[in-house]
């Protein structure tokens, strides 16, 4: 099996660049990324259980991965939620899968959004971890518009090793990801 482009990438161009711009003294002192958490969350799922099924296969078609069926914690009656009823999917990538998906995100699905200006930069949080979200998955060019039921978004989390939020960004950025211009 091939080794993905993008740790190809990583291990050859952008860990000599860190170690250079933070002044590393080991390789291993250089962010990587741990995991991809992919979660969709649908609360309508309660009263059609078909959503969740089509979300469930939709996700498992862009991840390569089959999802876990997430549960309500606790019921909240204004949602019509019951405890333990299910209310959404998610899928947790870590290694080679994790790269195949962040390259196909930041060079095919990211640049397929329409009005797209670059993600946030304020989306880092301490532990250098990256959250954002996708209003659509119809973005991504595994999913047959014609068998969408509904469309939904979903929220993709990117976990690094990262120390601060200066290295979680230089991380990401060597890797492609399209950020948002600071503003002056």
């Amino acid at each position: 099996m091939a080794k993905p482009r993008l740790l190809e990438r990583y291990r050859s161009e952008i860990i000599p660049d860190m170690m250079k711009r933070f002044s590393y003294k080991n390789t291993m002192q250089a962010p990587k990324l741990l995991k991809i958490v992919v979660n969709v969350g649908l609360g309508e799922a309660t009263q059609d259980v078909k959503l969740l099924e089509a979300a469930e296969s939709q996700l498992a078609m862009i991840t390569g991965q089959k999802p876990v069926v997430t549960k309500a914690k606790k019921a909240i009656a204004n949602f019509k939620i019951r405890k333990g009823s299910s209310i959404g999917c998610k899928v947790t990538l870590r290694r080679v899968m994790m790269y195949e998906f962040l390259d196909r995100l930041i060079s095919i699905a990211i640049p397929r959004i329409r009005d797209f200006r670059g993600l946030s930069l304020n989306s880092f949080d301490e532990g250098g971890n990256y959250s954002f979200g996708l209003s659509e998955q119809l973005i991504f060019p595994e999913i047959d518009i014609d068998k969408v039921p509904k469309i939904h978004g979903m929220d993709i989390t990117i976990a690094t090793s990262a120390k601060t939020k200066d290295e979680a960004f230089e991380l990401l950025r060597l890797m492609g990801m399209p950020f948002a211009k600071k503003e002056k």
